[in-house]
């Protein structure tokens, strides 16, 4: 398992020093172009958004034929990083090197676990990667329309190959349990069952330009539509059936990652793949408790801010029913998170050197999918596509979604969160395309709960209820880090984990029950917010204190985000390196 300690991939000074030359930036520029073409071939969605015109029409093979291919190409990669050590390379080729290192170490190492076994979590998954392209498809020329239809002529292979990676799921005992793959099945059931003619698949020829001949998009159509009833929806109808009479009679009664056959060491992998450190679950519990005991300390403080006099569970019971808390109507409460999204954007020159040339927009989570959602999301764009990037919010059940929590997910889906940073990332032409389209959650994640703190700096929190609703968001992410290591980690059931949110945070039941099923469906993703909201903290503090009167947080935010999403160890170096530069800069 060297690979994935983190510490030897930076560990440079344990190589026997040799001098760089010409012949390693070579070597190491046309490793690097491989390893493009590679991800390029194996990512068509990555690739696609960059507007790779051959990417847009395909869809990932997910078989495991393919998997067992890329397992090959990857062990040939890591060999030949293994060859090229950082101190034979000058410049940025060593922190790539690095990054590369990383990337293709964590990437067998999934594969090693035959991951596609698992195919779904609670609200997402294969079976959804249809309707989440063709609301992200834009048609504006023909060959778009012929792309468009060519990912939909290979999505019954793609049912059909992710159906065979549940088969062999059911075969090792690997499945998820019984209360995730109930949810799932009623989202299956409702995508079989939709009328064909307004089934989201066809939404992308909805906005074709009207410069396109109206009867050549109506013929698009038409053979988008006899591919989705001929053969689309019986695979649907195939996978609804399945779920129903193979797969859910099969499903695991335990909600415990570890109880599946090496599903211990998987959980531990999962833990340092999102949280990209080294800390073991139970390092990560202890970490959870102690946030949890810190946070509500200053919830105390806050709720005696507000004047009230009962007990902290009763003035949680008053926050989750005093009607003045909720919106009265789905268009409220978009209307809501737009204004706050406005005055986000307005604050964010004071606190950032670089800005985004990207804009996003505020819109609704589908209703097809609104039920077992979480409470906000945010779907990238594309530059090179012309597309926006998306805050998706959730606007079923209204009594559910406390407008005193709406800052705190404002800030985190759109500004100065997710969206600042991923189209920053998306706008950095510089930087590799692997690092460029990387995905260390613990950074991303992390970057957005940090962005909920920002919120106070930024003036978004108008009122003690909104303050404490910002506190109740972090604390929701601590108890993430005691609720995924409890069920996971140490056999917890659902309410030993639900207690941590019902008695700490002013979260919805609702709500609560959706993100438990979250967390059970998909281990360790959840543990990446607070662990990376941490150390950002962390760094921003060791850089004030080193720098003093000539820190600058418009200069520090660059730093870390202009090179893109890393592991926290590569992050904290190229802080620390940062911090360096700034102080040899002072006369």
């Amino acid at each position: 398992m060297r690979r994935f300690v983190i510490g030897m991939l930076l560990a440079a000074a344990a190589v026997l020093p040799a001098a760089a030359g010409p012949a390693e930036a070579e070597r190491f520029a046309a490793l690097e172009a491989e390893y493009e073409a590679f991800l390029r071939r194996e990512d068509p969605i990555t690739a696609g958004a960059e507007d790779d015109a051959e990417a847009l029409a395909r869809l990932p093979d997910a078989s495991a034929e393919a998997d067992a291919r890329r397992m090959t190409a990857l062990e040939d990669f890591a060999r030949r990083i293994d060859a090229l050590p950082a101190n034979r390379l000058d410049g940025a080729d060593v922190f790539d090197r690095d990054y590369l290192a990383y990337d293709i170490a964590d990437r067998l190492a999934a594969l090693s676990f035959d991951e596609g076994r698992i195919a779904f979590q609670n609200d997402s998954g294969f079976h959804t990667l249809g309707d989440y392209l063709a609301r992200s498809t834009v048609i504006r020329s023909a060959a778009d329309a012929e792309a468009w239809l060519a990912r939909l002529a290979a999505l019954p292979a793609w049912y059909d190959d992710n159906i065979k990676n549940l088969r062999r799921g059911i075969e090792t005992g690997w499945t998820q349990p019984g209360i995730v793959v109930e949810r799932v099945l009623r989202i299956a059931e409702a995508q079989a069952g939709a009328p064909i003619e307004t089934d989201v698949l066809l939404a992308p020829f909805a906005t074709a330009p009207a410069t396109l001949d109206p009867a050549t998009v109506a013929e698009w159509k038409a053979q988008a539509i006899g591919l989705v009833r001929e053969q689309i929806r019986p695979r649907q109808e195939q996978f609804a059936a399945f779920l129903k009479d193979e797969y859910l009679p099969k499903a695991r009664s335990s909600l415990a990652t570890v109880d599946m056959p090496g599903g211990e060491d998987w959980y531990e992998f999962q833990a340092r793949h999102h949280t990209t450190t080294t800390l073991t679950p139970d390092e990560i519990h202890d970490i959870g408790l102690a946030e949890v005991a810190r946070i509500r300390a200053l919830m105390d403080g806050v709720m005696a801010e507000t004047g009230f006099a009962g007990t902290f569970a009763e003035f949680l019971q008053f926050l989750r029913t005093d009607p003045r808390f909720y919106a009265s109507s789905r268009l409220q409460l978009l209307e809501k998170a737009s204004e706050i999204a406005k005055r986000a954007d307005d604050r964010l020159p004071g606190l950032f050197g670089t800005l985004p040339r990207l804009t996003y927009g505020v819109r609704p989570v589908p209703e097809d999918q609104e039920e077992g959602y979480t409470t906000g999301r945010y779907f990238p764009g594309s530059p090179q596509l012309g597309i926006a990037g998306g805050y998706m919010v959730n606007t079923g059940k209204l009594d559910q979604r406390p407008l005193y929590e709406l800052p705190a997910l404002t800030v985190h889906e759109a500004v100065p969160g997710h969206h600042l940073q991923i189209a920053l990332t998306q706008e950095l032409g510089d930087i590799p395309y692997y690092r460029r389209n990387g995905g260390a959650t613990a950074y991303v994640e992390g970057w957005g709960l940090y962005a909920e703190y920002l919120g106070e700096e930024m003036g978004i929190y108008r009122d003690a209820y909104e303050r404490f609703g910002r506190l109740s968001y972090e604390m929701w992410r601590a108890c993430r880090l005691v609720a995924d290591t409890g069920i996971h980690w140490k056999r917890w059931d659902i309410e030993q984990a639900r207690a941590c949110f019902t008695d700490n945070s002013a979260l919805a039941p609702h709500n609560i029950q959706t993100e438990l099923e979250r967390y059970i469906s998909w281990p360790g993703q959840a543990l990446a917010y607070k662990i990376g909201e941490m150390k950002l903290k962390e760094l921003r503090a060791r850089a004030a204190e080193a720098l003093g009167g000539s820190f600058d947080v418009r200069r520090y935010h660059d730093a870390v985000l202009l090179a893109g999403p890393m592991p926290l160890a590569m992050l904290e170096a190229r802080i620390d390196a940062w911090i360096a530069d700034e102080l040899a800069k002072r006369p």
